[in-house]
């Protein structure tokens, strides 16, 4: 995202919904679940593209848009490659301004953060909104509107380079004893990549986990280890996934006070990052592919967007247990979830998604023989058992503090993605 980004300010103009990591590339966002906090307007991310180009099985390429062979265009849509292989993309754009006006409201706790960004997203003037729950009792919404300059005596807030405050550290500690809400002018590229540094907050978990005191000084000297294109790399390389619960799950806003409830007394896991998306398709016949059920008008037109992310418990057994409840109370509540890993067994996954209209595409367009959703985001047991064993490792340090982890940080040294945040810099 961050080329096209670039790409799109030097004729001043860009992307409607611009994904919260630079390295998350446009086809990603559309074939896979992306939203961001400009999606309380424009909805996810593959609402904002015009056409698409994509190769199908039968070695066949076609293009299709919302009016254009629609079944095709929204059955692709989410579908994590399903149907094709999707080669071009049409981005939906809109003039860009230098800076984001970006007020933070420090409110309560989770029934008045829902409520308050309900507000925000009701007012006509506001582009972007999201929040944090920092406690129970503690949480910021994060409002934001394009601006061309920076008021008189008003500083900006840079948050992307190395000797920059994190975005939510710099939030907590502004607000923490505000009694008015707090507004900042964030440069428009370190507004929509403020979440790399850190990766939201999961980066700060590195810190306990290798014994590395957490401050100003460390966050600076590591800073090049702390992008989210590292971090997940050495994240997912290590193993260490598996033992942290990493969830997006959707909420329709009635109920996001019963699966607020149960997170907090089950889970507990904080920060939670709070994102409005306007789920609603309003072009006509787009009721297909696994999300067919956006199109309907009796359903809900927004969904909250939960980002819970933190260690789990150690024994995998348990942690998959979480994860099964997670899903289980999104789907009691008329929620969603497909952004992370599925533990659903394939029976259920099917009475959450639309298998009819995804399949009538797939067997429409000769993609029916392919691996389908579910085989793509289903936990793979059999796949990590083979990792660990094909593993240069020594059996005994697989699973050793730190030794897992110093794994899983050369992996992601020796894959160059350490070099490419250097090169940045």
């Amino acid at each position: 995202m961050d080329k096209l980004v670039a790409a799109t300010l030097q004729h001043g103009l860009v992307p409607l919904v611009v994904m919260e990591f630079p390295g998350i590339t446009v086809g990603g966002g559309f074939s896979g679940s992306a939203g961001e906090s400009s999606s309380c307007c424009h909805g996810p991310f593959d609402s904002t593209i015009n056409r698409i180009e994509i190769v199908l099985p039968n070695a066949t390429t076609e293009t299709a848009s919302k009016t254009e062979k629609p079944d095709l265009f929204w059955g692709a849509a989410s579908a994590f490659g399903t149907l094709g292989v999707v080669t071009l993309l049409e981005v939906q754009l809109r003039d860009a301004k230098d800076f984001v006006e970006l007020t933070h409201h420090h409110v309560g706790g989770v029934p008045d953060a829902s409520s308050k960004i309900q507000d925000e997203v009701a007012n006509p003037a506001v582009e972007y909104v999201d929040g944090i729950v920092f406690s129970p009792t503690s949480a910021v919404v994060c409002s934001g509107r394009l601006v061309d300059s920076v008021p008189k005596g008003a500083k900006t807030r840079r948050y992307l380079r190395r000797q920059d405050p994190w975005f939510y550290l710099d939030v907590q500690k502004r607000t923490k004893n505000a009694k008015e809400p707090v507004v900042d002018y964030v440069p428009l590229v370190d507004y929509l990549f403020r979440w790399d540094r850190g990766g939201f907050w999961v980066a700060k978990y590195a810190y306990h986990y290798f014994y590395t005191p957490f401050n100003r000084v460390t966050r600076f000297m590591l800073d090049s280890y702390m992008h989210a294109r590292v971090m997940y790399h050495a994240l997912h390389k290590s193993g260490l996934s598996d033992t942290y619960i990493i969830q997006d799950v959707g909420v329709p806003y009635d109920n996001v006070g019963k699966f607020y409830e149960f997170l907090h007394q089950d889970v507990g896991i904080y920060p939670l990052w709070l994102c409005p998306i306007r789920v609603r398709r309003d072009s006509p016949d787009s009721a297909h592919g696994i999300h067919a059920d956006f199109a309907d008008p009796s359903k809900p037109e927004y969904t909250l967007n939960f980002g819970v992310w933190g260690p789990g418990p150690d024994e995998y057994d348990e942690l998959v247990r979480i994860n099964r409840e997670i899903e289980t109370r999104v789907s009691d509540l008329g929620g969603k979830t497909l952004y992370a890993q599925a533990y659903y067994d394939e029976k259920e996954f099917w009475e959450n998604y639309n298998w009819d209209e995804y399949n009538a595409v797939r067997v429409k367009y000769s993609a029916a023989h392919l691996p389908s959703v579910y085989d793509k985001v289903k936990v793979d047991d059999e796949g990590k058992k083979n990792t660990m064993v094909g593993s240069r490792m020594p059996r005994r340090l697989r699973h050793a503090r730190p030794w897992q982890g110093l794994y899983g940080v050369y992996k992601a040294w020796r894959g160059g993605d350490y070099l490419l945040q250097r090169t940045k810099k």
